[in-house]
Order: structure tokens, then C-alpha cells, then sequence
């Protein structure tokens, strides 16, 4: 029997709805998809450019280094003008002058009274380590080498992974050990490119001697730089380099009036000097005032692999005012310092915390609460970002 005119339209009807019905997934999975992929795309995105923010602003501190090296060596080599101290005195008055008055016109709790009467003697050792950290550095160049400074002063970095493990409880990664690792080996191609064209600078007399002021100098800034990321994270950077510039112009004036006043004597003065100076002084000025900020960003490890980078730029600039020799190792040097780092800003570290430090921090005020035995308690992680925090609580997770 032949279907009726009615069957005929039905089947009709379910053929032609078929097609109608099947764009729907069509579009809609696409969609689904794409919004996924457009998701992870933007986070992949901020996570890279964090990333890339992290080195460079790392980067801007080895150029400000880079700056205070030319000048110091303008200074000491054209016009005979060995003045550490006083270098480092100038840098401590711009801070006393900036910050430490910013501290005396505060009210309350963050004035500059209120500080000192709590934490005084604190401060005092860190401006006498900071100033001597500068000072045995500089006078290591008199008996050893320049290689052997360059490679010595790569000590700051266990210093600091080890300070920072023990004081401040970071935990690191298999990613930040291996980029350490990778810093450190393009940091010895540099050297074995300074032996190769015969760029081995300083006297090389008594090298021992020499050796062990960049060592003894490379652990004053290990310990500088952790104390530096304690005050930051927890006080305010204001307040670190208040101090720093109070009781570092102190001591430093003390140290300059016994020691070079009469090298100071001797400076033949002029314009040319006098712009060399203050040239110095901006640089040190704006390395001080910017790297609490880059280790607030980052962490004290960061900054000091993101530092070795600044002798190849005072490389860089000598091959055209002081014509120095080129060598391809420089390059490769270079480019394998920042691999290392970005390999270890790749990855956050994260802090090992007791819960009740934690809950005591948080409420200082509150009641006092009876807590479990030590034993009976895990402790906790807080992971930290590679970039500043912007909640308010922070994430707590119990292991």
C-alpha cells in the first residue's frame, strides 16, 4: 500500500528537522571550546608576562650596578679618586634625606621615635653589615683578581637560600635548584671568558687575602639582603631604608673620617669629578630605593641571580669606552644567566608556616585559645606567587 498524502508529509518533516537540530551542537561545542581555550590562553598570558616582569625588573637593577661600576672606575682609574667610603657616605646622606625625615614627620606607631624605641639596636647591626658588606668587596680588588671577585661573590646565593630556609622558611623546587645551577654555570662561562682574552684585572698579590674579603663581603650581603625581604614583606620599605639611611650615614662618617680622610685630600677637584659623584650617587641612590621594591616582587634569591648579569654589562659597555675584548662566551654567558632565571621565576616557592604562629599573627589581639600539643598538630603551607599578593587572607593549605 502506498503511504497516505499525511505519512508522506510527516517523513518529510523528519528529514528536514534532522538538519535543523544538528547545528545546534555544531555551534554550541565550538563555543564551549573556544571560550576554554581563550580562557587558559589569558592566564597563560598573565603568567608570562608576570614572568617576563619579574626578569626585567631584576634586569633594572644590574643596569644600576652597571652605572656605579663605570663611574667608580672613571673615578679610581682616570682621575685617581679612591673614595669608597665616601662613595657609599654620599648614598647614605641621599637616604637619610629621603626616607629617614619621611620617618620623623610620621605620626604614631611608624614615626621615627616609635621605631627606634622598639627595634633600635636592629637596625644598627644591619647599617654596620651593609656598610662593610660594601666596603670588603671594593677592598678584595686590591689582592685578588677580577675573575676570582666574579666568582666568589657568587657565595651570596647559598648564603641567601640557606638564611631564607632557616629564617624566613622558604621551600623551594627541583626547578629553582636546577635554575640556580644554570645561573651559576653561565656566571663560569663569563670568568673562562675573561681568562681566555686575558681580562684578568687587579693585582693578584696576596690573593688569599683577597678571596676571603669577597667571601666575607658576599656573606654580609646574603645576610643584608634576607633581613631587607623580612623588613619589606613585613614592616614597609620606607621604614628599612629610614634606618639604613640613618645609622649607615652614622658609622660610615665615623669609618670616612678615620680612614679616608686623606685620600679625600687628595681628589683633584673639578667638574668632571663632581658629575662622576653625583652620577654615583644616583645610581646607588635608585639601587637601594628600587630593589626593596624588586624583592617584594620577587624574593632576595631572585634578585641576586637577576645581579649576575650586571658584570656583562659593564662588560658590554667597556668594549666601546674601554675597548676590552669580545669573546662569543660573553654572549653565551649572558643568555644562559637569564635562561637560569627564568627557569627559577618559572616556578613559585612556598612558605612553610606553624598554624599557630599563623593564627597568633592574625589575631594579635584576640583571646587567648588552648591549642592541641605540638605533636598532634601537621603544619602548614602557604604558597606564595610570583607577584604580589591581593587578597587579604592568605591561602592556607594543611599538608
Amino acid at each position: 500500500l502506498s503511504p497516505s498524502f499525511q505519512q508522506q508529509q510527516q517523513w518529510v518533516g523528519l528529514r528536514l528537522s534532522v538538519p535543523f537540530r544538528c547545528p545546534i551542537y555544531f555551534f554550541v561545542l565550538p563555543g564551549i571550546l573556544f571560550a576554554c581555550f581563550s580562557t587558559r590562553s589569558t592566564l597563560l598570558h598573565l603568567v608570562l608576562l608576570d614572568l617576563l616582569l619579574s626578569v626585567a625588573l631584576g634586569q633594572v637593577l644590574s643596569l644600576l650596578i652597571c652605572g656605579i661600576g663605570l663611574t667608580s672606575k672613571y673615578l679610581s682609574e682616570d682621575f685617581h679618586a679612591n673614595t669608597p667610603v665616601f662613595q657609599s657616605f654620599l648614598n647614605y646622606i641621599l637616604l637619610f634625606l629621603v626616607y629617614t625625615t619621611t620617618l620623623a614627620v610620621r605620626q604614631g606607631e611608624e614615626n621615627l621615635l616609635a621605631i627606634l624605641k622598639r627595634r633600635w639596636w636592629k637596625y644598627m647591626m644591619l647599617g654596620i653589615i651593609d656598610i662593610e658588606a660594601n666596603y670588603l668587596v671594593v677592598k678584595a680588588y686590591q689582592y685578588t683578581t677580577l675573575t676570582s671577585v666574579q666568582l666568589l661573590d657568587c657565595f651570596v646565593i647559598p648564603v641567601v637560600i640557606l638564611l631564607s630556609w632557616f629564617f624566613l622558611l622558604v621551600r623551594y623546587k627541583a626547578v629553582h635548584f636546577i635554575g640556580i645551577v644554570v645561573c651559576i654555570l653561565g656566571m663560569g662561562c663569563m670568568a673562562g671568558a675573561d681568562v681566555l682574552v686575558g681580562r684578568q684585572q687587579g693585582a693578584g698579590e696576596n690573593k688569599l687575602i683577597g678571596d676571603l674579603l669577597v667571601l666575607g663581603g658576599a656573606t654580609l650581603y646574603g645576610i643584608s639582603n634576607v633581613c631587607e625581604e623580612y623588613i619589606v614583606r613585613n614592616l614597609s620599605r620606607v621604614e628599612f631604608l629610614g634606618m639604613i639611611g640613618l645609622f649607615g650615614s652614622f658609622f660610615s662618617g665615623i669609618q670616612l673620617a678615620i680612614m679616608e680622610h686623606k685620600e679625600l685630600l687628595k681628589v683633584p677637584w673639578d667638574w668632571q669629578i663632581g658629575l662622576l659623584y653625583v652620577g654615583f650617587s644616583a645610581c646607588m641612590f635608585g639601587l637601594y630605593s628600587f630593589m626593596p621594591v624588586v624583592i617584594k616582587k620577587t624574593s632576595a634569591t631572585a634578585v641576586n641571580l637577576s645581579l649576575l648579569t650586571a658584570d656583562l654589562y659593564s662588560l658590554f659597555c667597556g668594549l666601546f669606552l674601554f675597548h676590552y675584548k669580545f669573546s662569543g662566551l660573553y654572549l653565551l654567558s649572558f643568555f644562559t644567566i637569564l635562561v637560569g632565571l627564568m627557569l627559577y621565576s618559572s616556578t613559585s616557592t612556598y612558605v612553610a608556616q606553624d598554624p599557630r604562629v599563623y593564627k597568633q599573627f592574625r589575631n594579635p589581639s584576640g583571646p587567648v585559645v588552648d591549642l592541641p600539643a605540638a605533636g598532634q598538630m601537621e603544619p602548614s603551607v602557604t604558597y606564595t606567587s610570583l607577584g604580589q599578593e591581593t587578597e587579604e587572607e592568605p591561602h592556607v593549605r594543611v599538608a
